[in-house]
């Protein structure tokens, strides 16, 4: 029996992201067994995101209106259609980006509305021991946790096992329909508005607009994905030749390393955030440069050993960026547009999908190395901006871990 709540909606989070992530290490099968050329990939690589952005930026809004229930339950069934749809697509690119455009839609709506209803499930009257940074901490390692494992378990299926391209979609199926049934129970959270307005006004999200969100939690926003896609959607192609027949294998193996320090980075995060500062979005800016640099290196060196530092370095920067961004609007968003204000973040996180597909058509000017280095420059000057605005515009919600000195706190 799941005594806690949250874990219900903690586990569609999981399988979704497993299905999202599934993909990503079986680029190289795509390339060398399907016949794909790397910038078709690539378009693959990113196509989620044509579902995810919609979904986040009308699933969260609708779900403020509507209720987290109607929104959440479709996910489950979206991430098991899109599965079917790539297991079916190996031959054919046209099926893939279909399939890929599914699992966004899934994803879209677990990261706005799921990630929105654990925070609620994580407070007063459903958990009233958890801290305040607990609803972020667990919607970030749900999503984290599915990531890593879908690509490791995807990886190791399509490296060693039967039907490469089919069975890794059909274990996360499985785990879908588990996860589709067990989320049933799940208590709402947010009723549905008995004299609701203007569909167009709840599309609105007043708190995109706060200061603080524009200044603070934009600029690091895209490094989120930014980090995550150069270590395990970039590097693995560079390696492919040290690697040989491991390719899958081993593009798998740096997912899990990133993934890996993401969640161990989350799980420490309340020490590094501070709720009368930028000081966990800066550590995470902080760290995205010297892991920029690493990336550098293993691009020039083609040595795996820096390939999987490099990856770990990156992993660190993902992890520490994401709970920082979740912190931060949490603390941000008002009670009517909670899950609003995810699905901005989110969207603003998966503008980082794009970079290998910009830096492959950028290859043809620059080597990966002077790009990564590019990268870490302007990593750089986004911790200087942010840097700008450390404690200044720090909204006042009275659910608060500490006080905040009334000089510290400026209004949008």
């Amino acid at each position: 029996m799941i005594r806690a709540p949250w874990l219900r909606v903690a586990g569609a989070l999981f399988a979704v992201a497993w299905g999202g992530n599934e993909f990503t290490p079986l680029l190289v099968m795509y390339r060398t067994e399907s016949g794909l050329s790397a910038a078709t990939v690539d378009v693959l690589l990113a196509a989620y995101v044509l579902g995810i952005i919609p979904a986040l930026l009308l699933g969260g809004p609708l779900s403020d209106r509507f209720g987290r229930r109607p929104l959440m339950l479709p996910a489950p069934l979206l991430g098991i259609c899109g599965s079917a749809i790539l297991a079916l697509g190996a031959e054919s690119s046209a099926l893939l980006f279909i399939g890929r455009v599914f699992s966004g839609l899934g994803l879209g709506l677990v990261m706005a509305v799921g990630t929105a209803w654990i925070k609620e499930l994580s407070q007063a009257p459903f958990d009233a021991a958890a801290d305040a940074g607990a609803g972020a901490r667990r919607a970030g390692l749900s999503l984290t946790i599915g990531f890593g494992l879908g690509a490791g378990v995807a990886s190791a299926l399509a490296q060693f096992g039967p039907a490469q391209s089919v069975t890794p979609y059909l274990v996360n199926i499985v785990i879908s329909i588990v996860a589709f049934i067990v989320l049933i129970p799940a208590p709402e959270t947010r009723a549905r508005a008995a004299t609701p307005g203007r569909l167009l006004d709840d599309l609105t999200i007043p708190s995109a607009m706060h200061r603080r969100f524009l200044l603070v939690v934009v600029p690091a926003a895209p490094w989120v994905f930014g980090t995550a896609a150069t270590a395990y959607a970039i590097v693995p192609g560079l390696m492919a030749q040290q690697v040989g027949d491991y390719r899958i294998g081993f593009s798998g193996l740096l997912c899990l390393v990133t993934l890996g320090c993401g969640v161990v980075i989350q799980t420490i995060g309340k020490q590094i955030d501070s709720v009368r500062s930028a000081r966990g979005t800066a550590v995470a800016l902080a760290v995205t440069i010297p892991a920029m640099a690493l990336a550098a290196i293993a691009a020039r060196t083609l040595s795996i050993g820096w390939s999987i530092v490099a990856a770990a370095a990156l992993g660190l920067a993902y992890g520490m960026l994401l709970i920082s961004g979740l912190q931060e609007i949490q603390r941000i968003a008002g009670p009517d547009d909670l899950a609003g204000l995810t699905a901005v973040f989110y969207s603003l996180t998966y503008l980082g999908f794009f970079i290998p597909a910009i830096l492959a058509a950028l290859d043809r000017w620059f080597d990966y190395r002077q790009m990564f280095l590019g990268g870490a420059v302007i990593a750089a000057i986004s911790l200087g901006f942010v840097s700008l605005w450390w404690a200044k515009h720090l909204p006042q919600h009275p659910h608060r871990e500490e006080p905040e000195p009334a000089e510290l706190v400026e209004s949008y």
